[in-house]
């Protein structure tokens, strides 16, 4: 029996993948659960296990090429004789740029289970993060016999500090700085007729940008002191702590008092999330950028919370994060602070309905109540909001209580 793989849909927008390697050659046996190449979705590098055990026939499409998701890349046979019918046989894929896109993809074998590897542990795989490897192969721990305390039991470098008796530590360097490589590819020897192609990802930002424009949306910005929130970061910096994730924190406690703030519009009315989880946009090294999620950020502690990030932040450069952490958001976060923004307008992304601006504090004349006058340190946030389900009167609560929180009740955010 002869099986097509297809190109898989990793995420719900995806529309075609890049295969990025083939971990199998033509006429390699394959064995079920092994993986038998690598995918580029929108935001991530995934796994493509096979379900079936036989023989990788033929690659239809090779690594560093396109395909429309549903479309066969390779065909799998079961037994050596059926190798050679399925070369006869097999026929790549028609281009992405020539494919009519009312004109179905036609398939011609019954379809190969295709199976995408989730960050745990699966079929005897040990998932863990690069740093974490690094370490177990320095102290001689062995990865299959601990359990992940990282997102969906992933392996971090934490756990195995514990496995060897030491004190767990937190890398003190800022995780905000990841923001500061280049957005854009850069070319050694530019010239002015020489095009970049678009990667998949920012294929992916260029279409969600184009989604926003057909929404109706509208700013509120106001300024915070962050006095108190400065002193606080000074106090917990040392166990890792950065101001976003403080910040993060501080949204979600806020956001429970104005679920309307973590809602998103639907055709059949308002779509109210239980969940507060924060999404927060980070650069990525070759373009384009991504949002990692901080689940349920009102629940978890701050310094849970502060690995957590760290932990997808590293994940997110290698590409290796599941679509569930990129893409569950209600809320958005976009911090160009550490560049020295004071303000600025942050676009909303599709299916959230509102994004939050963060620009950078800075030393600012202030008049009191008194009528004196004296300086504080404020911050600027702006906040776009979907005006088809908030209002003006809506958004100033939310900032207001924000303000509150983070002028006068910081202790809060340690509890």
């Amino acid at each position: 029996m002869i099986r097509d793989i297809f190109m898989p849909a990793l995420s719900s927008t995806m529309t075609e993948g890049k295969i990025v390697a083939w971990n199998k050659a033509a006429g390699d046996k394959v064995s079920k659960g092994e993986t038998v190449l690598v995918v580029e979705s929108d935001k991530a590098d995934m796994d493509v296990e096979s379900f079936y055990d036989g023989y990788l026939a033929t690659i239809l499409v090779e690594a560093g090429k396109e395909a429309p998701v549903g479309s066969t890349i390779a065909l799998v046979a079961e037994t050596i004789e059926e190798i050679e019918i399925a070369k006869q046989n097999s026929q790549a894929p028609t281009p992405i740029s020539t494919l009519p896109k009312e004109e179905p993809i036609k398939v011609k074998a019954e379809p190969a289970i295709v199976q995408i590897t989730p960050i745990a542990k699966k079929g005897g795989r040990t998932i863990a993060s690069p740093r974490a490897k690094k370490l177990a192969k320095e102290l001689g721990i062995n990865l299959t016999q601990l359990q992940g305390s990282g997102p969906n039991g992933r392996i971090v470098a934490e756990d195995i500090e514990k496995a060897a008796g030491r004190v767990p530590t937190i890398s003190q360097a800022p995780l905000e700085k990841v923001t500061s490589i280049p957005s854009t590819p850069i070319l050694a020897n530019p010239t002015s007729t020489e095009v970049v192609p678009l990667s998949t990802l920012q294929k992916a930002v260029v279409q969600n940008m184009v989604a926003s424009l057909q929404i109706p949306i509208f700013h509120v910005s106001y300024d915070i002191t962050t006095d108190a929130l400065d002193r606080l970061y000074k106090k917990i910096k040392s166990k890792g702590v950065t101001i976003t994730v403080l910040l993060a924190k501080a949204v979600a406690l806020v956001l429970k008092k104005h679920p309307l703030l973590y809602s998103s519009y639907t055709d059949n009315g308002i779509k109210y999330n239980s969940d507060i989880n924060i999404a927060v946009a980070v650069a990525m090294p070759n373009g384009g950028l991504i949002t990692p999620v901080l689940q349920n950020a009102d629940q978890v502690d701050i310094y849970s919370l502060a690995r957590n990030w760290k932990d997808l932040v590293e994940r997110a450069r290698s590409k290796q994060l599941q679509p569930s952490e990129y893409s569950s958001g209600h809320f958005t976060l976009s911090n160009l602070g550490m560049f020295g923004v004071s303000q600025f307008d942050a676009i909303l992304p599709p299916g959230q309905g509102a994004i939050l601006a963060l620009g950078a504090s800075r030393p600012q004349l202030v008049a009191n109540s008194d009528g004196s006058f004296g300086i504080k340190t404020q911050m600027s946030v702006n906040i776009t909001c979907d005006h088809r389900i908030i209002y003006g009167a809506d958004a100033a609560s939310f900032l207001q209580d924000l303000a509150k929180l983070i002028e006068n009740d910081t202790e809060s955010l340690t509890l």
